[in-house]
């Protein structure tokens, strides 16, 4: 795993010996490329934010600043080795080593976020959590993505997404053992 373009492109990342699944660099490849300008001088939100190949990537294309939501301690710790390693690590890049929603809810002002990307854990069988139902259920995800930004979001190939009326779908394509949607709020969004 690598960053694949801008200031840091072609140095290799560190991931954790955890269970986290780092998005492949095809995929990620993909999903800048969709994103085309947009990264450029963007406020980015990377949650689930694993080593921060996601957030890096968007740092390193150009993004004012990237914040990194990560709950699991390995992980945190790689983001920060990532972030120094590219020479990307300063006050554009903000680690936060937390719960996403507890995140969301508590500190992601409204508006704040040009681009929001996840990648969180696959719910693989019954009974374990699925975090994309929740992610675009949240409120305060929603709030948060500022007016005509993106909602970019991995998840498990072949799951149907319940897209609520705040969601219009406008990419969603499957690369190997994950798919992506692109994803734009359709109605104001306020916090409760």
């Amino acid at each position: 795993m690598r960053v694949i373009a801008g200031t840091a492109g072609g140095i290799p990342l560190h991931t954790p010996r955890t269970d986290l699944r780092p998005t492949m660099d095809v995929v990620k490849g993909a999903i800048f490329s969709s994103l085309g300008d947009l990264v450029g001088g963007a406020r980015v939100l990377d949650l689930f934010a694993g080593s921060g190949s996601l957030g890096i990537e968007a740092l390193s294309r150009g993004a004012d600043r990237v914040t990194f939501v990560e709950n699991e301690q390995r992980a945190v710790a790689s983001i920060e080795k990532n972030l120094d390693k590219t020479n990307l690590a300063g006050p554009a890049a903000r680690v936060w080593s937390m719960d996403v929603f507890r995140f969301l809810d508590r500190l992601a002002a409204p508006g704040s976020f040009e681009i929001i990307l996840a990648d969180p854990p696959y719910a693989k069988a019954a009974g374990e959590r699925d975090f994309a139902p929740e992610l675009l259920c949240s409120p305060a995800l929603q709030a948060a993505l500022a007016p005509g930004g993106l909602f970019v979001l991995e998840h498990l190939p072949g799951a149907k997404l319940k897209l609520t009326d705040a969601w219009e779908c406008i990419r969603q394509k499957r690369y190997g053992a994950t798919e992506v949607a692109l994803l734009r709020r359709t109605v104001p969004a306020s916090v409760s």
